[in-house]
């Protein structure tokens, strides 16, 4: 027999697909395999061989395609041709229940709906044509996502040909099983923070080869198509249907209706097995057992989503510009850790305002590692009553920001609640109190001084292209630079030769700086650094008519504060802290220096802006990178606000968009985390004109 396959490649190299097909399935969907990893391997090196030696009858379908190639790949860029939205977000099981009120008012028949865990992992879309894998595709912004087939094809558990001649999308969660993480990050030089990280990573490896060595899983949960060839009805055929394809389907999964025998019905017609099946009133309990059990999960889940079941009823309840109106994502509480409080140290800020941060026992919390948070003032930590070796409860507020919660255990070395020291621990000035939080009185302190510097330059606010922290902090060392008007009388030109220093960058320097003088009054105004004094405020100040400088210090040397309490959005906070910052001689100074350098103190209003139709109107939006059409980005946040939409500097819960271009980093990361939609350049100039 072996010699007749030797003279019959394509049988044999037939059948050895077959054979690794089908354990490959047992293996990666049903983990129920069937034969020993040597004889599975020695298949596969079998099969490698004989589409080596027979280049011609290699196929895309082919299990030898998960192995990887050592051939470096680019990514490009494909747009999306299903919806991949975001999701809207409810944070208790009351919030669930008025959500599926609110939905029953609007379906026109009886509704049911399913629950499904929330898989903290990449979100991925495999498009199947006549059956064969032709892409996988990140979700990117939303619209336009990255090709990472040939990393996709690596996974076992991603049919890479249907065993239905079908073109489809599908939906799925890449992930990392836990169990797996930790054995992969032991072996690291520097370890990865979080499952979801290292997988996010992985998929977007270079080469398919060393993806291959990452055993990723994937849980695939709905599904799209054109054709007349597929009648599923609900969201529970759709995923029968995904299993019945070769697909991984998670199998946690919970069907309700307004009577639990209605729900079993749902579930009976859908054939799948181990599904719960209750009433809406049986919704919470569900969700606190799947939260009770979320640790024991070999899987990351953030929270579950509950979806409506029946197809046409989504199509009448259809999408906002941010999520589908027929899906709610349920967020778990933020999850607690306990650790050790090392140490506290003190940080001086730009305003001179000490922040007191707790360095403590690196502990995973919400997915990722904490040795740092923040402890605010004074006042917080006598709230806590938190010493150094206490052992204290920390959760991720919004699972994003690390926080202690309260003092678990106090510390056996008789360490008193933690007091902020009486002198700055840069400059020795004596401290000062002013409310709630402890400051710095002393302008000249250094890291106010870098503080100030680096707020002013920085991309929110003055833009300086390529003058970065580590510039500021050489130029003030080497006492080039003292204060903010300093940046405008540097002879960049003059530092050729210094560390760091070439032409190239020392001409680039110099062009951006005397560029940054082009930027409007209000954005010189917000980069002064007023505490409490934002861009809103800004825009504010202007709309209201104050369009100068001149204008509003005449206001604060009169004591006029009438005219911009008047300002709707201005409270007393606002306009005493202003007017505390334009008294103070030092920043006057820094006023009229910057004035002479040639910026610019005076603006017309925007006008008009309220005409555009309000097409943003109750969105927030985050800005990010860097831009062809929107140099300053503050250009781009004029277009937002003036179609109604709201800006923001942060990416948190309750940002809706996020404008990304070139370079973003760390907040485009968030905004994934937090399933808010990206939208790039292109499709941002798109929709200004869509109106």
């Amino acid at each position: 027999m072996k010699d007749l396959f030797e003279q019959n490649p394509e049988q044999e190299i037939a059948e050895l697909r077959t054979k690794l097909s089908l354990y490959q399935h047992q293996y990666y969907v049903d983990a129920k395999p069937t034969v020993s990893d040597l004889a599975y391997d020695r298949l596969m090196d079998r099969l490698i061989a004989l589409e080596h030696e027979n280049p011609q009858l290699t196929t895309p379908d082919s299990p030898s395609q998960r192995v990887g190639s050592d051939l470096s790949m680019d990514f490009p860029e494909v747009a999306h041709t299903v919806p991949v939205l975001s999701l809207d977000k409810a944070y208790s099981s009351e919030a669930v229940l008025q959500w599926i009120q609110r939905a029953e008012t609007k379906g026109e028949s009886a509704l049911a709906f399913v629950v499904e865990e929330k898989i903290d992992g990449v979100s991925i879309v495999l498009y199947y044509e006549d059956g064969l894998l032709a892409r996988a595709v990140t979700r990117g912004n939303g619209y336009i996502g990255n090709d990472v087939t040939g990393n996709i094809k690596t996974i076992g558990a991603v049919p890479l040909r249907l065993n239905q001649p079908l073109s489809i999308a599908v939906r799925g969660e890449v992930y990392l099983p836990k169990s797996e993480f930790a054995l992969l990050n032991e072996s690291m030089d520097i370890p990865y923070a979080n499952p979801r990280n290292l997988a996010a990573g992985t998929v977007r490896r270079l080469k398919s080869i060393e993806a291959a060595r990452v055993p990723l899983q994937v849980f695939v949960y709905e599904a799209f198509w054109d054709s007349d060839e597929l009648t599923c009805k609900s969201h529970v055929e759709i995923l029968a249907l995904l299993k019945q394809l070769g697909f991984r389907v998670n199998p946690s999964l919970g069907v309700f209706a307004t009577t639990q025998r209605k729900a079993q019905e749902a579930v009976a017609l859908c054939g799948l097995q181990g599904v719960f099946a209750g009433g809406f009133s049986d919704i919470p309990s569900y969700i606190e057992r799947l939260a009770l059990q979320r640790g024991s999960l070999d899987h990351e889940i953030d929270g579950l989503v509950i979806k409506v079941d029946n197809l046409s009823l989504r199509d009448q309840f259809g999408y906002t510009g941010h999520h589908p109106r027929w899906a709610l994502a349920y967020k778990f509480e933020a999850p607690e850790a306990e650790t050790t409080v090392l140490s506290v140290d003190v940080q001086v800020g730009r305003t001179g305002r000490i922040t007191p941060v707790a360095r403590v026992k690196s502990v995973r919390v919400g997915g990722s590692v904490v040795s740092n948070i923040t402890l605010h003032n004074q006042d917080y930590i006598n709230l806590l009553e938190l010493a150094i070796g206490d052992t204290v409860a920390i959760s991720k507020r919004g699972d994003v920001i690390p926080a202690v919660e309260r003092v678990v255990e106090k510390n056996t070395e008789g360490n008193t609640t933690y007091r902020l020291p009486e002198d700055c621990p840069v400059c020795s000035a004596r401290l000062v109190s002013k409310g709630a939080h402890t400051f710095c009185p002393n302008p000249d302190c250094p890291d106010q001084i870098l503080g100030r510097i680096g707020f002013f330059i920085g991309r929110e606010q003055m833009d300086i292209e390529g003058f970065g922290p580590e510039t500021v902090a050489y130029l003030v060392k080497k006492n080039l630079l003292q204060d903010i008007p300093g940046i405008y009388t540097i002879d960049y030109l003059q530092l050729v030769g210094e560390p760091g220093f070439g032409v190239k960058k020392a001409s680039a320097l110099a062009s951006a700086v005397e560029k940054s003088k082009e930027r409007p009054f209000r954005k010189v105004l917000v980069s002064l650094g007023i505490p409490d004094f934002g861009k809103k405020a800004a825009d504010l100040l202007v709309s209201s008519g104050i369009t100068s400088m001149h204008a509003l210090l005449n206001l604060v040397d009169s004591a006029q504060s009438a005219p911009l309490l008047e300002i709707k959005g201005f409270g007393e906070k606002t306009v005493q802290s202003l007017f505390e910052a334009l008294s103070d001689p030092v920043m006057r100074q820094r006023i009229e220096l910057l004035g002479k350098a040639g910026l610019r103190f005076s603006e017309e209003p925007v006008d008009g802006g309220a005409k555009l139709p309000q097409v943003f109107s109750g969105q927030t939006w985050c800005i990010t990178g860097s831009f062809e059409h929107f140099a300053p980005r503050s250009l781009a946040a004029v277009e937002i606000e003036a179609r109604g939409g709201r800006t923001t500097g942060s990416v948190t819960g309750k940002t809706t968009h996020l404008l990304a271009g070139s370079g973003a980093g760390s907040k485009l990361d968030q905004a994934m985390v937090l399933g808010v939609q990206v939208i790039d350049e292109d499709r941002f100039l798109q929709m200004l004109v869509e109106q």
